[in-house]
């Protein structure tokens, strides 16, 4: 690959941009360069990143998901509450956790039943199922917050895997999360890259009739798709419950404009086809600093859903104008051809 190419890809961007993002906000405030707060980033950018990576596939696939969130805290909450109805082991972190995928990957794929087997377009399906999910949650499982989660969550909250203490500032700790997360998003690389259902995911993107006559079951690929990002989403919530060592029903709701804007800022088109797991992770970092760090800039925490909000608009403007000129390129080709 050429210096041109490197420097007009996404991830070459983003990185510049989280650099002079971190060089400005370093220059505001010195404290900002120190271990302490680069694993405050790492610890805020797990659960964060768990959604994205299944946001991710989707869009690749050509749909978009905004019911990850309900999900999420749906299997976080519901897994808390079974723990404590049947008086299961407390002290367990993989009971819960293990009870949180499979509600994830059920609700996930009562997603796909709506989108593969009755062609619901995939916004409108998630935005229903997002609104059953909470009221289900709400009216059958339990609405009031729960303080006492189990012992187990509430430890692995303070698991770390390292800790250092500078001569003089705060303690650094790194959670042990970061080894499991990077696991996972290597697995998850290597899924989209390297087996038939990476390449059907992709090749989904690319146009359903197309698919199609690759011998490609698009009602098969679609249900192993919600159900993955269902799995995840399921982890995530739980995740979520014991890192606040809390679980409240009515936590992560309107977390999707920031996990999409990451995804999206990390080059995934929103037309679908196009995506990397690189892109997602520098989007969710760049995501992270600006909900994290603006205010150490002066600007106030109220500004922080505009900017987000702001770099999603112009991510997607990005790909607009891209996919334009790419379409006039392939059209002045074919002229040029037929000339």
């Amino acid at each position: 690959m050429n210096l041109k190419k490197l420097l007009l890809r996404n991830e070459t961007a983003l990185i510049i941009a989280i650099v002079l993002l971190s060089i400005a906000i370093g220059a505001k405030s010195p404290e900002f360069f120190t271990l302490s707060t680069l694993f405050d980033i790492f610890r805020s950018s797990f659960v964060q990143l768990l959604f994205a990576l299944g946001v991710l596939v989707v869009i690749i696939s050509g749909g978009i998901d905004v019911s990850f969130p309900a999900v999420g805290i749906f299997a976080g909450y519901t897994a808390v509450v079974v723990m404590q109805k049947f008086d299961l082991n407390p002290n367990s972190l993989m009971i819960p956790i293990v009870l949180a995928i499979i509600i994830g990957i059920v609700l996930g794929g009562l997603n796909s039943l709506a989108i593969a087997n009755f062609g619901i377009p995939t916004l409108i399906a998630t935005l229903g199922t997002a609104g059953i999910f909470r009221g289900v949650m709400l009216t059958f499982i339990g609405s009031s917050f729960i303080s006492d989660i189990p012992v187990g969550l509430d430890n692995f909250a303070t698991a770390d895997l390292l800790q250092v203490q500078p001569e003089q500032g705060t303690l650094a700790r790194l959670h042990v999360l970061i080894i499991p997360i990077a696991i996972i998003t290597i697995l998850v690389s290597l899924l989209l890259n390297r087996t038939m259902f990476g390449r059907s995911v992709y090749a989904l993107g690319g146009g359903v009739e197309a698919t199609r006559r690759l011998g490609i079951s698009i009602k098969r690929t679609q249900a192993k798709i919600y159900m993955l990002v269902g799995g995840l989403s399921g982890l995530a919530g739980i995740l979520y419950v014991s890192l606040q060592r809390k679980a409240n029903p009515y936590d992560l709701t309107g977390s999707e404009l920031d996990i999409i804007a990451a995804v999206v800022l990390g080059g995934a088109s929103i037309m679908g086809g196009y995506g990397t797991v690189f892109g997602t992770v520098l989007g969710v970092i760049l995501i992270s600093l600006i909900k994290n760090n603006l205010i150490l800039l002066g600007v106030s925490g109220s500004w922080q859903r505009a900017a987000v909000g702001a770099l999603l608009l112009i991510g997607i403007t990005v790909q607009a104008i891209n996919e334009s000129r790419k379409a006039k390129k392939r059209r002045v080709s074919t002229n040029d051809e037929a000339a």
